[in-house]
């Protein structure tokens, strides 16, 4: 079982505009013993809404400041790339500390180093090679990862 560390669990948010690929990543994630709630968004503008702008109906998918999450962003999105995402994010004082991990098609060294320089913790191209991330995951200090 994919565990936190001692501060409890850790929510795996998904930036994905591809529900398949999203899906795929869940599956394989829960495969490999990560059984961590996971939250989808599907494309960059939705998940900055939800660190901004609460729910309406107060429903589960609201940010809690107290919680811990990762972040698995797709760079090609509609509305917000994903660099644009992550700069975003690690403007913000209060998200700058959350691991984003890029989960991207792109190889392209321009792509890996603004993702680098803009805060991103890690970088796994897809088709995902699951050992990678979750050696990216792991290298975060969030999980205890099974067989490890």
């Amino acid at each position: 079982m994919g565990k936190a560390t001692e501060k409890g669990e850790i929510i795996i948010l998904i930036a994905e505009d591809d529900a398949g690929h999203a899906l795929l990543i869940r599956k394989n994630l829960a495969r490999y013993g990560i059984d961590n709630r996971v939250m989808h968004f599907v494309d960059g503008q939705k998940l900055l809404d939800f660190f901004i702008h609460p729910s309406p109906d107060g429903g589960d998918d609201v940010y809690d400041r107290d919680a811990r999450y990762v972040l698995l962003l797709d760079i090609r999105m509609p509305k917000m790339d994903g660099i644009e995402v992550l700069r975003r994010i690690k403007s913000m004082d209060h998200l700058r500390d959350i691991p984003v991990i890029m989960v991207t098609t792109t190889e392209d060294p321009v792509d890996v180093e603004r993702s680098f320089s803009s805060g991103c913790s890690g970088y796994v191209t897809k088709p995902i090679n699951y050992k990678k991330l979750l050696e990216a995951l792991e290298a975060t200090g969030l999980f205890e990862l099974p067989g490890r």
